[in-house]
């Protein structure tokens, strides 16, 4: 009670401080969850994957008209496609926000981020820059984005909580994070799944919100894959 008459707004001012080296220490400890799951994507090749994540049979590919109108883009809008392989929703999404939007296409394989970029060339799209990341950050400034959407992606997060940090970080206040990944039951899921996928939705959902995020929406709207929304 004294020392908060003595010094009222010191402990204002210590807070973002503390909660700055707290998460610099969980970032260091984080171990990784899944060591190996990208190796073959460091130097995967564009065309190898195309048929693999642009092929009917594929759900996020067959229902992407769905999952772009339920990510609700806007014109001007600044995203971070997260995970972006092909470029399925980049692509997608530079459509969407127009030419005072942006689209950061995130991606550990340096083949996927040049590919995107020619793609979004002839398709005469200015409003898509490619970012190379890597295993703990996605590569983008504090405040610079309006949504980060991850498809597919999450379950090969190797520092999941780090990896989050850093959306967090780059997230405006009030900025959306969507996640969609694979349903891990045992109920409905393949073998494969239940073998590759490392969290269910439950658990992804207490990872997100462990570091601040809050869900918003749980759509009903995939049968393979979960759609979750999350504010910051």
């Amino acid at each position: 009670m004294i020392a908060s008459k003595i010094f009222p707004y010191s402990l204002t001012l210590l807070l973002p401080i503390v909660f700055t080296f707290i998460i610099s220490n969980c970032r260091a400890e984080e171990q990784n969850v899944n060591p190996g799951i990208n190796n073959y994507y460091y130097d995967a090749k564009f065309e190898q994957w195309l048929a693999t994540f642009e092929s009917p049979g594929r759900e996020v590919y067959d229902k992407k008209a769905a999952i772009v109108r339920e990510a609700q883009i806007k014109p001007g809008m600044r995203i971070a496609d997260i995970g972006a392989g092909t470029g399925l929703y980049s692509i997608a999404f530079a459509q969407q926000t127009g030419e005072k939007g942006l689209v950061y296409a995130v991606d550990i394989s340096p083949d996927f981020v040049r590919n995107i970029e020619r793609r979004a060339k002839n398709q005469g799209l200015k409003n898509i820059k490619g970012i190379i990341n890597n295993q703990k950050e996605i590569g983008l400034p504090q405040n610079s984005i309006d949504l980060a959407f991850i498809c597919d992606t999450y379950h090969h997060f190797e520092y999941p909580l780090t990896t989050l940090q850093s959306v967090y970080q780059a997230l405006t206040s009030g900025g959306k994070l969507i996640i969609i990944d694979f349903k891990r039951d045992p109920h409905i899921s393949t073998p494969w799944v239940m073998g590759h996928v490392r969290a269910n939705k439950d658990k992804v959902i207490n990872e997100v919100e462990s570091i601040g995020f809050k869900l918003t929406d749980d759509k009903n709207i995939l049968q393979g894959n979960f759609f979750l929304s999350f504010s910051k």
